[in-house]
Order: C-alpha cells, then sequence, then structure tokens
C-alpha cells in the first residue's frame, strides 16, 4: 500500500481520499483553510460538497503541508485558477521518488497553458501523470464502478499510478496523449454548460444530441490543431467525459447552463450553483486559443458572447442553427475550405 498525500479539500479530494483509504493506502488531506480541515473532522463528512460521505478518522486530515510530505504518490486536486499555487506549495513536500498526479481540469486563464504544462513550470524535476475521465465525485466516493485515463510524457509514472490507484471500483487505462487527455477534460465543461442552457429551455433530445456530437467535433478540432490524437477524443476522456458532464446533475457546470437556460444571468447562475464552474472560465481561454489556432468552433464562439458579452440565448441558437451549410466529414469539410475560390 502507498502513502498518499492529496491537496485539495473540494468534493474530488474528499472523494479520493475516501476511497484511497477505503483501499487500505495511508492517506493524508491537505487543506488551505484551517476551519474547513475542521469542519471535515468534526462532521465526519464534507457537509457542503459531499453530504452523507463518511471521512474515516483513519484518514489524516491537516493544514500543516508539512505533514504530508515525502509521500509516495502526491495528488493535485483544486481547481484550475488555484493549480499554479498548489503545485508550487507542492514541490516543497516531494520526495526523490514522489510521483504527481492531477485530477484538475481546465486551462490556465491568461496564458492559455494546459495544467500540465503549468505544473511542470512550478515542479520541474518530477514527471506529471494527469487523470481524467468520465468520474464524478459522488461516485467515485460511493464506490460506484468508474473508468479513468492516466496520462503522462512518462509511461513508467502512469503505469504507476494505474498500479497504485487501480482497485474494485477504479479501473485505470494509460495514455501517452498528455495534450488530448488534458484539453478532452477541459473543454467539455463549455459543452457541458451548453448542454445545460438546451434543458433549461427545454429544447429536447434531439437538439442536445447534436450539441454534443458537433461539441466533440470542435474539441477535437482544436485538440489535433494542437498536437492531439484524434483518437482520444473517442476514449474515456474525450466522449466519455463529454457524456457524463452533459447529462448528470451531478456536473456542476450542467447544472449552471440549466439556469442560465431557465432565465438567470451567467453570475446569478454561478452564485446559484455557489462552486467554481469551470466551464465558464474554459470558455474564454477556448476562445482565444481557437482564434490564435485558426480553428472553427462556432458552438464556443456562441457561448462565449452568451457568457461575456450579454448575447441573447435564442438568438445565439438561431445563429448557429444559420450557418452556412457544410459537409460533416471534417477531412472533406477542410479541403473544401481550403480550396481557392473559382
Amino acid at each position: 500500500m502507498a502513502k498518499i498525500t492529496i491537496m485539495g479539500t473540494g468534493g474530488f479530494g474528499v472523494a479520493l481520499a475516501v476511497m484511497c483509504h477505503r483501499f487500505g493506502h495511508e492517506v493524508t488531506l491537505w487543506g488551505k483553510f484551517p476551519e474547513e480541515i475542521q469542519q471535515i473532522r468534526s462532521w465526519g463528512e464534507h457537509k457542503k460538497l459531499l453530504p452523507g460521505v463518511a471521512v474515516h478518522s483513519g484518514i489524516h486530515l491537516t493544514s500543516d503541508l508539512e505533514e504530508g510530505k515525502e509521500a509516495d504518490v502526491v495528488i493535485l486536486a483544486v481547481p484550475s485558477f488555484a493549480i499554479r499555487e498548489t503545485a508550487r506549495d507542492a514541490h516543497g513536500i516531494l520526495g526523490e521518488k514522489t510521483v504527481v498526479a492531477s485530477v484538475a481540469k481546465g486551462l490556465e486563464s491568461g496564458t492559455l497553458k494546459r495544467l500540465s504544462q503549468v505544473i511542470e513550470e512550478e515542479i520541474p524535476d518530477h514527471p506529471i501523470v494527469i487523470l481524467s475521465g468520465p468520474s464524478h465525485a459522488e461516485e467515485i466516493a460511493r464506490g460506484v464502478p468508474t473508468t479513468i485515463v492516466a496520462a503522462s510524457k512518462c509511461r513508467e509514472s502512469a503505469e504507476y499510478i494505474q498500479d497504485t490507484l487501480s482497485n474494485k471500483t477504479l479501473r485505470i487505462y494509460v495514455s501517452d496523449d498528455v495534450i488530448g487527455v488534458e484539453l478532452g477534460g477541459a473543454l467539455k465543461n463549455i459543452i457541458a454548460v451548453c448542454a445545460g442552457i438546451c434543458d433549461g429551455l427545454q429544447l429536447g433530445d434531439n437538439a442536445k444530441a447534436a450539441l454534443m456530437t458537433r461539441g466533440i467535433a470542435e474539441i477535437a478540432r482544436l485538440g489535433t490543431a494542437m498536437g492531439a490524437d484524434v483518437e482520444t477524443f473517442s476514449g474515456l476522456a474525450g466522449i466519455g467525459d463529454l457524456i457524463v458532464t452533459c447529462t448528470s446533475m451531478h456536473s456542476r457546470n450542467h447544472r449552471t447552463g440549466i439556469l442560465i437556460g431557465q432565465g438567470l444571468t451567467p453570475d446569478e447562475a454561478i452564485e446559484r450553483v455557489g462552486m467554481t464552474v469551470e466551464g465558464c472560465i474554459a470558455t474564454k481561454s477556448a476562445y482565444e486559443l481557437a482564434r490564435e489556432k485558426h480553428v472553427s468552433m462556432p458552438i464556443v464562439e456562441q457561448l462565449y458572447d452568451v457568457l461575456y458579452h450579454h448575447k441573447d440565448i435564442k438568438q445565439a441558437i438561431s445563429d448557429l442553427m444559420g450557418r452556412p451549410k457544410r459537409h460533416e466529414n471534417e477531412k472533406i469539410w477542410l479541403q473544401g475550405e481550403n480550396e481557392p475560390a473559382s
């Protein structure tokens, strides 16, 4: 069994701590805020994020990062906006052979960097493993069968995480495509907000299915332009994560979209959800990346206008439906786009 330090007391961090302890690992759960740590300790659960999920007394809870040093595995389980600071803090507690993993999904605002790139800048002397795929914290904590991907430039590190964290309820596949796995995890949140808007407007199954299908096409289009393997987007970190995030009420991105579709402003919806909504943050980054890479992402563009320029939702849908006709096949469409006008 391994010594595991989990940094972050959000829903996913707590769920991972509960799961790892359940299967015999020595677990330290670190949180930045002492009062939150004390509440979890006193209540024996995280009442706000994972009510009813027992946090066993055998899990060491602390706000002193020194108590998590020299672990076999350090897992970063914080929102995208906190990943740089958390990685910087983690660097000081790593042993020579510690494997660093991250479950954060998103892009760094401003720099537009993938989160593994951010972590590598703060922890340059350790390989980074990205964990992604369809994995709601609520279900991991309950021991529901879940399957995810461990991606790394260092296959040995990815396989170590696979061997260490896999158990009767968690199956882990290994991938060498870090770019694709990360972008799948970051960009699906954008489509999930749109799927929620569809549900909030009661547009029905046809519209939502079309949105998800064309959404994964946009994700793959940007991903391959950035060096990802297109096959990744047909796997767990692509369509798998997209399906679960677009269809479940566990998804804060989906819930935010529902509220926007029902008439709340984006700011009101985010406040009502009460947690970080990565899809709204990632929309701006994806919009900027698409422009930088000259990639067509019409769904992202329309959501960007809704979130950041107060565009009317129904007008955004009308504009999407009224776009110029095209071939569904990407290669044929791109070939046509690049042909000179006759």
